[in-house]
């Protein structure tokens, strides 16, 4: 059957119908099923909030509990998974990689930054961001202080409740970061819009809906446990720090005002909540680091025998082109990632012997992409390997070996160090050079094995060194558009990398490219709406 698309209105009526009682009709959903019956103690809460959480890291919409409507199922569903549809987004239109099959659904176009607003991926995450939202806000009415009391719900299990509903309320804040960093202009829906009739969702420009998250955010703050304080894979207070301190970095670019006092504010907050950098580089991305609490501040969780989905991080196991098996701890490669060759000429030492962030398999693979679409230019990506620290098997690995445990970091210690020292750089206060050149350092030391070789001094620690360092530190972590952008680097000639522009050597683009389109259909569907400059 052909994938349906269904607009964002249509999404939310459907969804609310579904999934709440309506406000102004006295109906009864045919399968007997209400909120009521659902929401009636504080583990029955709990398990909603796992399937809010669960819209992370599952495909399609009955995977996480909901009815069967479609988000943005493309031809492939594994591509329907949050992280592949974002990290695409944020990778693919880089330096840091390209993909083999350009007749995947919305591929072609990405790294040559000639998309349209007819893109299978571009469209998939924004519905993929607001089916979270949805769930989000729907989690959040029924967690009002009416609802809990109406429900019996009180004293300590109450108490409880309104932590959860405090996290529902970072995933959804952590999704509108997403839309304003990739569309710019989203609608803004949340738990007090109203579902159905004449109102539709209203347009938001991106300065608002950059001072809606960070309000949404300071809200909370007192609400999520404690740093470290609550099950590893649930937002605490780290986790809102961590948004905020990545936000304000990147404020001048959202709102036209820099605020990189704040960025260091919230970056001392974190360190001091007694995170430190996890020992080894290399295991931060394998199969056990769910280990890693040191330095993991919040994590898309995902597991071989209970997540299973081509996209997430099995995709960044398996998508790496003829990566061994027996490297990746998979059954084989899809023949797929590769890197630029101005991306690996970031490392002056290519094999990881010196830095071991250098996580490259170049058997049978050219340095130089002379064919975007052949799967032999350009090195591949070790990075991500579905094997544990000692070596062994990962530990839900399924008997197939198709699917990954390794869990995505979304927020770490080691983009916060980053932060703090390129805040510092550009002027914001609160912070020292000082501290901003430790906190490189230390991320250098641990990269080169404990070696002090390759740090740097006070004279190379520059914002453009600070952008490669980035580079290095942070690669396949669905961070790189947002950087290149904050440079003056993505769309312009400041760096050019192959095939960017559709040219060999690279080329500039328009810069409309800094944000990508909104779908059509919910652009026809919504006469509040007004497409993206260019588009």
């Amino acid at each position: 059957m052909k994938p349906r698309v269904l607009p964002l209105f249509t999404l939310v009526c459907a969804i609310g119908m579904l999934i709440t009682s309506c406000n102004k009709l006295d109906l009864v959903p045919t399968n007997d099923l209400t909120a009521d019956k659902v929401y009636t103690t504080a583990a029955s809460y709990k398990q909603s909030l796992a399937k809010v959480y669960g819209a992370f890291a599952l495909t399609g919409n009955a995977s996480v509990g909901q009815p069967d409507i479609p988000v943005e199922i493309i031809k492939d569903e594994g591509n329907s998974d949050f992280l592949r549809l974002y990290w695409n987004l944020q990778e693919l239109t880089t330096d840091e990689a390209v993909w083999s099959w350009q007749n995947d659904a919305g591929i072609q176009g990405l790294h040559e930054m000639t998309w349209s607003s007819i893109n299978s991926i571009i469209n998939g995450l924004y519905y993929r961001s607001f089916f979270q939202i949805t769930l989000c806000n729907d989690f959040i009415n029924q967690s009002s202080d009416d609802n809990l009391s109406k429900r019996g719900i009180t004293g300590a299990d109450a108490d409880q409740v309104r932590r959860f509903k405090a996290e529902a309320r970072f995933i959804r804040a952590y999704q509108y970061a997403v839309l304003m960093d990739i569309y710019g202009n989203p609608p803004l829906v949340t738990e007090t819009t109203e579902i159905g009739g004449k109102d539709l969702p209203k347009q938001i420009a991106r300065k608002d809906l950059f001072a809606y998250v960070e309000s949404e955010l300071k809200a909370i703050e007192n609400d999520l446990a404690a740093p470290k304080a609550n099950e590893y894979g649930r937002a605490d207070r780290a986790a809102s720090w961590a948004l905020l301190s990545r936000i304000y970095l990147n404020a001048e670019v959202y709102t036209g005002t820099a605020r990189y006092t704040d960025a260091i504010t919230y970056c001392n907050k974190i360190t001091a909540a007694g995170y430190t950098l996890h020992g080894n580089y290399r295991e931060l991305t394998i199969a056990d680091n769910h280990l890693n609490t040191d330095e993991n501040i919040f994590t898309i969780n995902y597991d071989g025998t209970n997540t299973q989905n081509f996209g997430g991080t099995t995709y960044l196991m398996h998508g790496p082109a003829h990566v061994p098996a027996e490297v990746s701890g998979s059954n084989g490669d899809w023949g797929g990632l590769r890197i630029t060759q101005q991306f690996v000429n970031l490392f002056a030492d290519k094999t990881g012997a010196t830095d071991t962030r250098a996580q490259f398999y170049m058997s049978g693979q050219n340095l130089e992409v002379n064919d975007l679409y052949t799967s032999n230019d350009g090195y591949s990506s070790t990075k991500f390997r579905n094997k544990t620290r000692s070596g062994g098997p990962a530990p839900h690995q399924d008997v197939a070996k198709d699917f990954s445990d390794i869990d995505f970091p979304l927020f770490r210690l080691g983009e916060t160090y980053l932060t703090y020292a390129e805040a510092v750089l550009r002027g914001g206060s609160g912070g020292s050079l000082t501290q901003a050149l430790t906190y490189i350092n230390q991320l250098r030391t641990r990269a080169y094995n404990g070696s002090v070789a390759g740090n740097i001094t006070s004279s190379a620690l520059t914002t453009d060194f600070i952008l490669d360092e980035r580079g290095r530190e942070l690669w396949y972590e669905a961070i790189r558009r947002t950087d290149l952008i904050r440079f003056g680097k993505f769309t312009t000639a400041a760096y050019l990398w192959a095939w960017k522009g559709g040219v060999k050597n690279g080329a500039a683009v328009n810069s409309k490219y800094n944000l990508y389109p909104l779908p059509p259909t919910d652009l026809s569907a919504n006469p509040n709406l007004r497409q993206n400059t260019g588009y």
